[in-house]
């Protein structure tokens, strides 16, 4: 086999080069020679293609080094490859004759930002697994949330959430290794880093604050005026740093939040999105006269243009992304963002439903601001009413920050119906007004399988994707010939969906809910059953999740009938079937998360 590769220097190009190599030899006959070049034409925007090949070679041209990346992922998907999760067992590569290879497109990404945002319970594995599979599905961006993502790494090497497993040692420094690993897998295919997030306001308080924990030791005396006064008391709120507002009209504690910043940036030039949040926690928000005086946001865009003063006397460029989120989704009154182009909108609407899409009909008016009062929004309408408010004020640049396979996938056992909600609200983006979607997310989203997120992938590159066609495409690559089965059984149990229910929505006392999860618990069985009778990963995960359906469905029938401790019981039963098939289970899987939605959110 002669197949030769041309590329100008760089790393990503390089790699690049090796991919599409590598796929070729694997689809080719042994006797088939081509010759392809790979070139960056750089252009600011979108990432963009062009692909030219025949059966004797041709060019991939891309807009970036990464666009080219993307380019060749996206040829190879166009000659039949299909890239169904991460990791390389879930992958379809075809063989394909040298003279089937006519291929002659230009493609732009609907959405300059396409990513996702670490969460859950990750290995070492699950990251860079992940990773590798992002600019194959045709993403950009990877978001690894805190200064390192060690609390999610954490979850997993101590294996919380399953007693029957031993802890293994993990501490912060190997967390550090972890993420320079990492960040060096994205700068090898070019996709853009955004960082940190979580953990500004306990790091000013003096914490590292690399996770959602309480503080073994209390605030010192010291940083006790940085912190918010809330109810005549200024500490942890809750004990948790992460958790824990500042006073920001304390000149101190903006100046020590900026400086913290800058520093960051200063010192990681690597990072294209740097995020500035606030606490994790709402209704928490300094109540002393100066703060009193000024709404929250108010507050926070004062910070972030003393930030932007900084960043510009040091001649730093880092992309600052802030935030819409509980008392941060009431826009500022009075002050406005000095330098518009330094920052782009982050719009995150946590307690939406996943019942619908968004609806971009006309939105009523925002309800006022009462302080430490508020309750978030939760139809879809109120949710984009403060997106609009926002707008009116922040001309610039914006992604939506959304959680669909955060939370409320978990009532959705055939996850074609929350796959559509993802394909139906990215195709609003542009109406919306928003330039991209970063899903905050389970790596290990794959249970059925890992149809949401190659939906999200497509849909993000593609614009108004066709959802027919690629969950017909998905499932044809993933079960073979028997997916007409396959899909009905996961299209039957989508109707039943209790995306909100799961999520803590409404009373628990449900007869509806009830009666869709004891139809889901006679479906799982019977598809339990029959994918027991065939072969592959994508059956045998099928089979698994028929195993942990039946138990979920009958601990959420018994909840919605009010049969609270019997429903205790049957989570029970179910915690117990997914901690011991959990070593099987683990790249699709995120048991640790499973548990803690259904326990903490549903209520059983």
């Amino acid at each position: 086999m002669n197949i030769t590769i041309t590329h100008a220097p760089g790393e990503t190009l390089a790699f690049a080069a090796g991919e599409l190599r590598g796929y070729l030899a694997r689809m080719l006959p042994a006797d088939a020679a081509m010759s392809v070049r790979l070139v960056t034409v750089p252009k600011a925007g979108n990432d963009a293609f062009s692909v030219d090949l025949s059966p004797a070679g041709g060019s991939i041209v891309g807009s970036s080094d990464r666009a080219t990346l993307l380019g060749v992922y996206d040829a190879l998907r166009m000659l039949g490859c299909r890239f169904l999760a991460p990791g390389q067992e879930y992958e379809f590569v075809p063989p394909v004759a040298p003279q089937a290879i006519r291929l002659r497109y230009e493609k732009t990404a609907a959405y300059f930002h396409r990513g996702v945002c670490i969460e859950g319970a990750d290995s070492r594995e699950n990251i860079l697994d992940f990773i590798d599979w992002l600019p194959k599905a045709g993403f950009n961006a990877f978001f690894l949330q805190f200064r390192t993502p060690y609390v999610f790494l954490d979850r997993w090497y101590r294996h919380l959430n399953n007693p029957h497993a031993a802890p293994e040692p993990f501490d912060a420094a190997d967390a550090e290794a972890v993420m320079d690993q990492a960040e060096a897998a994205m700068r090898r295919r070019g996709l853009m880093l955004h960082k940190v997030g979580h953990g500004w306001t306990g790091q000013v308080l003096g914490c590292d604050s690399l996770t959602w924990d309480s503080s073994p030791q209390p605030l010192e005396e010291d940083k006790r005026p940085f912190a918010a006064l809330v109810n005549g008391v200024r500490g942890f709120y809750k004990g948790v740093p992460t958790n824990t507002n500042l006073c920001l009209s304390n000149a101190r504690a903006r100046a020590r939040f900026a400086a913290l910043v800058t520093d960051y940036a200063r010192t990681n030039p690597g990072v294209d999105y740097l995020h500035v949040w606030l606490a994790d926690e709402y209704n928490n928000v300094c109540e002393c006269p100066a703060c009193r005086e000024s709404d929250p946001t108010d507050l926070y865009v004062a910070l972030l243009n003393e930030i932007d003063r900084r960043l510009t006397a040091e001649g730093l460029h880092t992309k600052i992304v802030f935030l819409l989120y509980q008392e941060l989704l009431w826009p500022p009154v009075r002050e406005r963002l000095a330098n518009p182009d330094r920052f782009v909108l982050m719009f995150a609407p946590i307690s939406r439903t996943f019942a619908s899409s968004y609806d971009t009909a006309p939105v009523p008016p925002i309800p006022p601001y009462v302080r430490n009062r508020i309750t978030l929004p939760a139809g879809l309408e109120e949710n984009l009413a403060f997106l609009r408010a926002w707008q009116d004020v922040f001309p610039g640049d914006s992604f939506v920050y959304d959680y669909p396979l955060g939370r409320a996938h978990y009532g959705d056992l055939g996850y074609i119906h929350i796959a559509r909600v993802l394909c139906q609200d990215i195709a609003r983006l542009h109406e919306m007004g928003l330039n991209g979607y970063i899903s905050c997310q389970e790596l290990r989203a794959g249970s059925p399988n890992f149809l949401p997120n190659y939906v999200m992938g497509r849909a993000l590159f593609d614009g108004c994707a066709d959802f027919d066609a690629l969950v017909q495409e998905y499932f044809q690559a993933a079960y073979g010939s028997d997916a007409p089965l396959a899909l009905g059984y996961l299209a039957k149990l989508s109707e039943l969906q209790l995306c909100d229910y799961v999520n803590g929505k409404g009373p628990r006392a449900d007869p509806t809910a009830a009666d869709k999860a004891g139809q889901a618990l006679r479906l799982c069985g019977r598809l339990a059953s029959d994918a027991a009778k065939r072969a592959g990963p994508f059956w045998s995960a099928l089979r698994h999740h028929g195993e942990y359906g039946q138990r979920l469905a009958k601990a959420l029938q018994l909840l919605a009938q009010g049969r609270d401790s019997e429903a205790h019981a049957a989570w029970e039963e179910m915690a117990r079937y997914l901690r011991a098939t959990e070593r099987r289970t683990q790249p699709w899987l995120d048991v640790y998360r499973a548990l803690d939605v259904t326990h903490n959110y549903t209520g059983l």
